[in-house]
């Protein structure tokens, strides 16, 4: 039979163990890897092989093409980050702008995504929506965006965003 101060170790070491996951459950999401399912490869079901012989503007190139931005425009999301805190640094592409300032935007992990680049997989684009509209918020500045994260699928012109952050703060990063 375990003694006293055993049972009190192990009950202390329970405590902390439960502490520690509820912890880890409250902490904001900061990393945008968090935002994509482990495991989760948009390319797995395509031959790599096939890409080195296609020539651009074919039809089997831009047959591809599609079927990969179709894919990343798919892209999942995770259900457990939904009402979540977030405060993840990025970059802005303006939305909705006003004499007011910026109040919508996308938030992309990148420099030139959905610029000069394609757009990044849904999963790696937070449509924001600001509390309060921001002047001299430009395109691609480096911003750190705090709010509650909901799993919203939207898509425009810049790209497919698979989550949103309503009434955000934000940060501008230097």
């Amino acid at each position: 039979m375990p003694d006293l101060s055993s049972l009190s170790r192990r009950a202390v070491l329970a405590l902390l163990l439960a502490t520690t996951a509820a912890a880890a459950q409250d902490a904001p999401i900061e990393r945008w890897l968090d935002l994509t399912p482990p495991g989760w490869n948009p390319y797995a079901k395509m031959n790599p092989l096939l890409f080195g012989r296609l020539q651009d503007g074919t039809p089997e190139a831009v047959e591809a093409m599609q079927k990969i931005r179709e894919a990343l425009d798919a892209a999942p999301t995770v259900a457990e980050l939904a009402g979540r805190q977030a405060r993840l640094p990025g970059f802005v592409v303006p939305l909705q702008s006003t004499s007011d300032g910026v109040s919508e935007f996308l938030l992309v992990p990148y420099f030139g995504a959905c610029i000069h680049t394609p757009p990044p997989p849904a999963n790696q684009i937070v449509f924001v929506h600001l509390k309060t509209p921001q002047k001299g918020l430009k395109t691609m500045d480096a911003v750190r965006v705090i709010g509650r994260l909901s799993l919203v699928r939207q898509g425009n012109a810049a790209g497919e965003s698979g989550y949103r952050i309503d009434d955000a703060a934000l940060q501008r990063l230097r």
